[in-house]
């Protein structure tokens, strides 16, 4: 990075000037990243692909009562299970065998705070494997909480 003289104000200590923030091989797949992410459009994908993981989730979400809350953007999602849509307790029993359903269909996330769900796919992700595992998903929770 360019600058003028007088904004190196930590100059005697070397304050943030190491080699390895330049790498040109870091630069090059930064690069590469960008340029995918555009020329796949996979910024507008995803908006579609918010749109309708949150229809979806909202559908379960009227469902099924153990579905205490669902939040997210893009392809970030929470779900949060709840034995007491008043009290908000938390499900943890539930969240852990709806986790467990849902590996033994070949479906992988994490769970946080002991009850909430997290659905988080790649951005990359066809609109028929995302159905997928929604579907796995719902039958986990269909499954478990019915």
């Amino acid at each position: 990075m360019v600058t003028k003289d007088k904004y190196n104000t930590a100059a005697e200590i070397s304050l943030g000037h190491y080699t390895h923030e330049k790498s040109a091989l870091g630069c090059a797949a930064a690069l590469a990243t960008m340029e995918a992410i555009e020329q796949e459009k996979l910024l507008e994908k995803t908006r579609e692909d918010s749109e309708f993981v949150k229809a979806r989730l909202q559908q379960m979400r009227d469902k099924y009562s153990i579905i205490g809350d669902v939040r997210g953007i893009g392809l970030l999602w929470g779900v949060e299970l709840v034995t007491n849509h008043i009290t908000k307790e938390r499900a943890y029993d539930a969240a852990e065998q709806v986790l467990y359903q849902c590996l033994n269909q070949g479906l992988s996330f994490k769970v946080s705070q002991g009850n909430v769900i997290q659905l988080s796919p790649p951005l990359i992700i066809t609109r028929e494997e995302l159905t997928k595992a929604l579907d796995i998903f719902e039958h986990a929770i269909a499954h478990v909480c019915p």
